[in-house]
């Protein structure tokens, strides 16, 4: 089964690719030998709804590495969207969560609920429909949650 995966790079220009539904990783491409640092993927045929745009953008804009998002429509009811960056260091990592917590706070979607800022691994942001994952890659590849998320009930 494929999925449709939008693929928008740091300059705004859209690609849209078809890969396996369970596979969450980009594949490299002729335009592209490997996966560029800065690109956004998101699991959305269509553009991605206000909550989540305003969240891809500060992360791009702050040079979050490997933005993906993951439809969670249909899967859990814990949230419809999870979106998951890594950042290059723990101070990036806290910085990029920081950063997109006042863009919440100042585009009025409240305080978010927020675990992991002291050690900066793992940070999780919680704004209700939509839950954030920054990561370092260290800790992002151990845990490899696009991997749980991305597969559908009969690939399981």
């Amino acid at each position: 089964m494929l999925g449709s995966l939008l693929i928008v790079d740091h300059k705004g220009t859209l690609t849209l690719s078809l890969q396996p539904a369970q596979d969450a990783q980009p594949k490299a491409s002729a335009a592209s030998p490997a996966a560029a640092p800065d690109t956004v993927q998101a699991a959305h045929d269509e553009n991605l709804p206000p909550l989540e745009t305003l969240i891809v953008d500060r992360l791009d804009d702050d040079k979050a590495q490997d933005i993906v998002c993951i439809d969670l429509k249909g899967k859990s009811s814990v949230a419809d969207t999870l979106i998951i960056a890594s950042g290059r260091s723990h101070r990036h990592v806290g910085a990029l969560a920081d950063h997109v917590m006042r863009a919440l706070k100042e585009a009025g979607y409240g305080k978010a609920k927020v675990e992991g800022l002291p050690a900066c691994d793992w940070v999780l942001i919680d704004v209700g429909d939509v839950v954030v994952h920054i990561f370092r890659p260290e800790v992002r590849t151990f845990y490899n949650i696009e991997k749980i998320w991305s597969l559908s009930p009969a690939d399981a």
